[in-house]
């Protein structure tokens, strides 16, 4: 009898996963410390990305891209957050967001200029959506966008900005018809050189300390009109699509978070000794570890269920925030428990769990909250 029902990966996705496990394991691994401490953005490393086709995989070959699918991205996430989640943050943000939105909404002649260079990696991009007074409720934007003659004049500010300083292309989403609410607002593409552009000191945060995120302002920017990016007053429609996608992003890169959490853990208990075994043979130990590798599969599984679904051409916005969800509140947990199982040790900075835990909690947050990602799933399943 013929199904579609498989859980094996193709050999080009085992190809890329593989790939991409070496090279993190080689190239990311070894100084992941030091970058989490000194806070610097793997300019390096972003540029072996590039060269190996990552920055833009899932985007087309005439512009840039490698024509992957969404599994393999998801794979790829994964093994990069396995080990370095701001490294994997800055290739879903990157691919999903700026880049994602152009893919989407772009005409020909905005994809070959503005998508070919990120999508290739020659430059990175920024998603400017989120503003100090306007995080999950758009309808508070401030930023507007009016049209001047041939060109359009762009003021306010956006915060949060991954890739806000590092960047060399950025889309903007704008106020141009305060009275529509969300359906008045238009997105931008904004080049980093354009005059009016102005860049903030980066922030200081919790975790994700390699990524780059800053404050991005605008003052009277003058664009041109051709830069208008999709329909006038349907950027925040196209904005839901581009999350929709982006989610599937963050739940990778969490199921790598978790997946690092529960392998410290168990190379770890199998170490540690105490009452004169290892502590991996005690219940209270085990028992994390069997919870822990159960979740993580089901991490997995809802991930790749979602970019599967997308790849086919199949709604999956509920799937998408299905796995954000439940991913990115297993990464704090799996993290948590990590740290209890390394016991004093998981609190110092000498191992990796207590990074995956300042790390995993921006995920709850960025790209959609919890809370908004059950609102999203509650109105798909109540009816």
């Amino acid at each position: 009898m013929h199904t579609t029902l498989s859980f094996d990966l193709t050999e080009d996705q085992q190809m890329i996963q593989d790939a991409v496990r070496e090279f993190t394991e080689r190239r990311v691994a070894p100084t992941v410390m030091d970058r989490d401490h000194s806070c610097t953005f793997p300019v390096d490393l972003v540029q072996e990305l590039s060269e190996l086709g990552l920055m833009g995989m899932v985007h087309p070959e005439q512009y840039g891209g490698a024509d992957a699918d969404y599994v393999s991205f998801a794979l790829t996430l994964e093994e990069l957050a396995r080990w370095d989640a701001s490294l994997s943050l800055t290739v879903s943000s990157h691919t999903s967001l700026c880049s994602g939105h152009i893919a989407l909404a772009g005409t020909h002649e905005q994809k070959k200029k503005f998508l070919t260079p990120l999508a290739s990696g020659q430059l990175l991009g920024a998603w400017c959506l989120t503003e100090p007074g306007s995080g999950s409720d758009a309808s508070g934007m401030k930023t507007t966008a009016v049209r001047d003659g041939d060109q359009w004049v762009i003021n306010g500010s956006k915060i949060f900005i991954t890739q806000a300083s590092v960047g060399g292309i950025y889309v903007v989403l704008a106020v141009t018809d305060k009275s529509l609410g969300t359906k008045g607002i238009s997105a931008f593409i904004i080049e980093r050189n354009n005059p009016g552009l102005k860049i903030g000191p980066k922030l200081h945060k919790l975790g994700m300390n390699s990524s780059d995120t800053a404050e991005v302002y605008f003052e009277d920017c003058r664009i041109p009109a051709d830069q208008l990016l999709g329909e006038l007053h349907h950027g925040f429609i196209d904005t839901m699509k581009v999350l929709d996608s982006g989610r599937i992003g963050i739940a990778a890169l969490c199921v790598g978070i978790a997946r690092g959490a529960l392998e410290e853990s168990i190379s770890y208990s199998q170490e540690r000794k105490q009452f004169g075994k290892a502590i991996a043979q005690f219940q209270a130990i085990s028992f994390k570890i069997a919870d822990m590798a159960t979740q993580v599969e089901a991490a997995r599984l809802l991930t790749l269920k979602a970019a599967w679904l997308r790849d086919h051409g199949r709604p999956f916005s509920k799937e998408a925030s299905m796995a954000k969800l439940y991913a990115s509140e297993l990464a704090t947990r799996a993290s948590l428990e990590a740290i209890q199982i390394h016991g004093g040790y998981g609190y110092t900075k000498e191992y990796h769990v207590e990074r995956f835990l300042r790390d995993a909690k921006l995920l709850e947050i960025g790209e959609g909250t919890s809370e908004v990602q059950r609102m999203v799933i509650a109105k798909h399943v109540i009816r």
